[in-house]
């Protein structure tokens, strides 16, 4: 029962994960994939910068929440008991299938974004209070920046470094989780990393 259970759970992860929010907004109210214009990719910011903010902002959302939803399955379907480390993988696995469906969504041709917004969903679903103040490490460097891609990577390499100071978490689960994350959110990142130091990175928030 528990195996059928978490299969489910998985599958059901990278289902909700494959949803294109982005691109089913743009082809949807404005005729365009998003894709095919910007950056190229298929998330809440390319979509602000080439759709605008009333669509950008529901997408960002959207993003977030099936990233949330999908680590939250194991709990609303009782896969494991509440708090143990086996909830906690399973929480894991399944925000990582959703993670996965985002990047490589099968309702969009396997093209999709770089997962930035759905992973903080999962985060938020595993740590809220850490998550959160993740989240405000973003918002400070991206209006002292301007840089969502310096934002994302900040916030995101911060998340091991205050599970392990600040909240003193015990699950190694966890912790192993935020380490792959950090590095992962680094390793997309790369070419952006290249334009910031060659200092040819669009900023999201222009200064006057």
């Amino acid at each position: 029962m528990v195996i059928s259970l978490t299969v489910i759970a998985i599958a059901l992860a990278y289902l909700a994960g494959s949803v294109p929010s982005a691109v089913w907004a743009g082809k949807i109210f404005h005729g365009i994939d998003v894709r095919e214009h910007g950056s190229g990719n298929a998330g809440a910011t390319n979509t602000v910068r080439v759709l605008g903010w009333k669509t950008g902002i529901p997408v960002l959302l959207f993003d977030l929440f099936k990233g949330w939803l999908s680590a939250m399955l194991p709990r609303f379907l009782d896969a494991a008991p509440e708090g143990s480390e086996t909830l906690i993988v399973l929480q894991i696995v399944c925000g990582l299938a959703a993670i996965l469906g985002h990047v490589f969504p099968v309702f969009a041709g396997f093209r999709g974004g770089k997962g930035v917004a759905t992973t903080f969903g999962v985060l938020l679903a595993l740590h809220p209070l850490l998550t959160l103040t993740c989240a405000g490490i973003f918002l400070l460097v991206l209006l002292i920046s301007g840089y969502v891609s310096l934002s994302s990577i900040t916030a995101v390499a911060m998340f091991p470094i205050l599970l392990l100071t600040l909240f003193r978490t015990e699950s190694v689960w966890l912790i192993a989780f935020s380490v792959f994350v950090a590095v992962a959110v680094i390793i997309t990142h790369t070419k952006n990393i290249k334009r910031l130091l060659k200092g040819e990175e669009k900023r999201f928030i222009r200064r006057k």
